[in-house]
């Protein structure tokens, strides 16, 4: 799923080609994306951008007379730009908003079909959408802090949780606990003073950086290659490939349709935590640290 860096980036981009725009026609291509009744789409239609923001992992268009775009790609949804007249791409196509110079097109791989669009009307409507999360970037260090340790969660459980935290997800989760050198499964409630430094301080470098790198990455375009997996990330997506930092193969838990990548050597002093499914099929032969497995 995209998450802060990638939305940012989107946005970038989406600002510089769309504000102060008019927005003419609004195509579904597949009518179960529009997931909002009032007010109807078509109300959008022949109002100009006056501007775009985040809002967690979405992305708001903005128009005029207090009108909002809300745009959740969710894990598969993407955003393309044509230019002016082209078809937008075959059967992953879910909507085409035409502008002057070209078309936005939401687009979704495979058949699940969970991205969805929005259209409200007001800042109060727009605020009902927002989970509550705070954005690590508006908060100082003590704001992140009591944050953090309002309810005794796993760091992995409190830094995707969208009411606590805006806009990180799976991936940068990852990333940022291995920088910060701590255990995914670490209680929130545990956290030294020092501990929370150097997550809070951890948090900001890794979303500043991975920004910057997709920016440079994107040029002047809409981002195209959106993925969780990156060969230049420490850990996520790299199980059994050497940790960046001591070599260690880096450790795998597997949950639903999500995994936690860590390196044990530095994030749980060097114990392999139990992955249930695994841990369960091994019983005794299921290695307690990264010596014994190495």
């Amino acid at each position: 799923m995209p998450e802060l860096p990638d939305i940012t980036v989107y946005i970038e981009r989406l600002q510089e080609r769309l504000r102060g725009r008019e927005l003419g026609r609004v195509r579904l291509i597949h009518p179960f994306v529009l997931r909002s009744v009032t007010p109807p789409l078509s109300s959008a239609e022949g109002k100009k951008v006056v501007g775009l923001r985040r809002l967690g992992k979405r992305i708001v268009i903005e128009l005029e007379g207090g009108l909002f775009l809300v745009l959740h790609l969710m894990i598969a949804g993407r955003l393309r730009w044509l230019e002016k007249s082209a078809k937008p791409p075959g059967r992953i196509s879910l909507a085409a908003f035409d502008f002057p110079e070209g078309t936005l097109v939401l687009t979704e791989a495979g058949t699940k079909r969970r991205a969805s669009l929005h259209l409200v009307e007001g800042e109060a409507a727009l605020a009902a959408m927002d989970p509550g999360g705070i954005d690590v970037f508006d908060a100082d260090l003590r704001s992140f802090a009591a944050r953090l340790k309002e309810e005794n969660h796993t760091l992995k459980r409190a830094l995707t949780d969208p009411h606590l935290f805006s806009g990180i997800g799976n991936a940068y989760s990852d990333e940022i606990l291995h920088r910060a050198r701590l255990s995914p499964f670490a209680q929130t409630a545990s956290l030294s003073e020092e501990e929370v430094k150097r997550l809070y301080e951890a948090t900001r470098a890794t979303l500043v950086e991975w920004t910057q790198r997709l920016r440079k990455e994107a040029g002047a375009d809409l981002p195209e290659k959106v993925t969780a997996f990156r060969e230049e990330m420490a850990v996520h997506g790299r199980y059994r490939k050497p940790c960046p930092v001591c070599g260690s193969p880096v450790q795998r838990i597997v949950y639903a349709e999500n995994e936690t990548n860590y390196c044990a050597r530095c994030q749980t002093g060097g114990k392999i935590l139990a992955d249930r499914a695994l841990s369960r099929l091994l019983k005794a032969s299921w290695p307690r640290s990264i010596d014994e497995l190495e």
